[in-house]
């Protein structure tokens, strides 16, 4: 009989913070505005951890900090709208990445199927309905069910590189 080695555990060491958004900067993302209306008024946050989850159940998921001040005011509605933005949406990228102040001033906006902002511009829309929460250390993660998509303009994406605004062109 041959005796097998059980393999050493794992060697578990702090990461740095700086260390892990240098290196996972550079893994290209796309930006998206998640908006919602609470009835009186609408709310948003600029996102750019969204990503689809599933095609059976259609669910996308996004990421917001423990720390945003936006997130509670979306979740209470429970119906969302992702707006995805296009390569020229830099400003609103930026309006609606600011704490506190009237994000939807200047702003074009219309409501979704759903209820929820649906902004001027933007390459797609995903209306989603609010399934799942998890805790992630500094962030929660949501799992959406996708509840009405569309497609708007045939622009490149605004997209976030190793801390920078810039867009993907694709070759022909």
């Amino acid at each position: 009989m041959t005796r097998t080695e059980e393999p050493a555990p794992p060697v578990v060491r702090r990461i740095d913070p700086a260390d892990l958004k240098s290196v996972l900067g550079h893994f290209c993302t796309g930006v998206t505005v998640i908006t919602a209306h609470d009835g009186e008024s609408p709310h948003g946050f600029t996102c750019q951890s969204f990503v689809s989850l599933s095609l059976d159940p259609p669910y996308v998921s996004f990421s917001p900090a423990r720390t945003s001040t936006s997130w509670p005011r979306l979740r209470a509605s429970e119906h969302l709208c992702v707006n995805v933005l296009a390569h020229d949406q830099r400003d609103v990228c930026g309006t609606f990445a600011t704490s506190g102040a009237d994000k939807f001033a200047g702003v074009g906006w219309s409501h979704a199927g759903n209820g929820a902002p649906a902004l001027d511009g933007v390459l797609a829309r995903v209306q989603a309905t609010v399934e799942f929460e998890h805790d992630a250390g500094d962030h929660t993660i949501v799992v959406a069910r996708v509840t009405g998509l569309d497609v708007l303009r045939d622009v490149p994406p605004l997209l976030v590189y190793r801390g920078g605004l810039g867009i993907f062109t694709a070759a022909t």
